[in-house]
């Protein structure tokens, strides 16, 4: 069987990955009548609906189901034989990262990657979004959640630990934090945060009166611990990010006991691409840097 029309194949795949004829429509720069054109050609030549159509959406037959997984690999190895041919060239590599581990630990480390691989640059681009490796350009992630992702390669970098610390200066403002109970003397920076009750209750103390208000929010620990550190009140921190600073008793981590949240921080590529020399180069790396860091 000859292979159908590959506009009409790649119409396809983005309609089932959005589940949406207009949302692909728009990815495609296509109209919507124009989706549904490809749409109806390529079940005429498979000769069954990949569609079932409802009101506000469109869901896969069990024969699309089938389907759509093979096209969206097809395209990925497309996208990557391409993406290798062009290494040569540009030599960058591209990495979609949160913004706290890459303000707090990579961005430092970053020049030791780039001692070792001199032919290659390095781009970051730091956010919260969850990289589309399909639609947007990027080599590998740096991803926080609770589960692997299908269709990418998932190397487990850390769990995402977390415990109060504070700066000498504010624990000497009270005398020294000697007792759980001492952080209650002190104002907090981010109350609602449900890590604050995880820890108390690891401690024995259950509904703790958290001095601070309930409406604050500074989103990412790495700009908490900027707080922290300027002394504005207790934060509670992953400590695999904070090493450097409690090591040279910038920050107090007043005690050993550490709750533990379900996510974890991953580094991520796509399986199609887990052979590129240069995202073998960065995961080689940092698994290395890891290994030592936590030896």
């Amino acid at each position: 069987m000859n292979l159908p029309p590959l506009a009409a194949i790649r119409v396809f795949e983005a309609a089932a990955r959005h589940g949406n004829f207009t949302k692909a429509a728009e990815e495609l720069g296509m109209t919507q009548a124009a989706v549904s054109y490809q749409i109806k050609l390529l079940e005429e030549r498979v000769g069954s609906p990949l569609f079932l159509r409802l009101p506000r959406q469109v869901v896969l037959t069990e024969i699309g189901a089938r389907l759509a997984p093979a096209t969206t690999e097809a395209f990925e190895i497309l996208r990557a034989a391409f993406a290798t041919t062009r290494e040569s060239a540009d030599g960058i590599l591209t990495i979609a990262t949160i913004p706290t581990f890459a303000a707090t630990w990579l961005v430092p480390r970053l020049g030791s990657f780039q001692m070792e691989n001199p032919a290659l640059a390095v781009r970051l681009k730091s956010g919260r979004e969850m990289t589309d490796f399909v639609r947007q350009e990027a080599d590998v992630g740096i991803r926080s959640g609770t589960k692997e992702w299908a269709g990418l390669v998932c190397h487990k970098l850390f769990q995402a630990n977390f415990t109060p610390m504070l700066s000498p200066a504010l624990a000497a403002s009270i005398g020294g934090v000697k007792t759980p109970a001492d952080l209650l003397k002190l104002p907090i920076l981010d109350p609602s945060d449900p890590w604050w009750n995880i820890w108390f209750s690891l401690v024995g103390i259950e509904k703790p009166a958290l001095r601070g208000d309930l409406r604050n929010r500074l989103g990412d620990q790495h700009l908490e611990g900027r707080a922290v550190l300027a002394g504005q009140g207790v934060g509670i921190l992953t400590p695999f990010f904070f090493q450097p600073e409690l090591q040279q008793g910038q920050l107090i981590q007043p005690f050993d006991i550490v709750g533990s949240s379900e996510h974890a921080y991953w580094l991520v590529y796509p399986e199609a691409r887990r052979n590129v020399p240069k995202i073998r180069a960065f995961r080689d790396w940092m698994l290395g840097q890891l290994g030592e860091a936590t030896a």
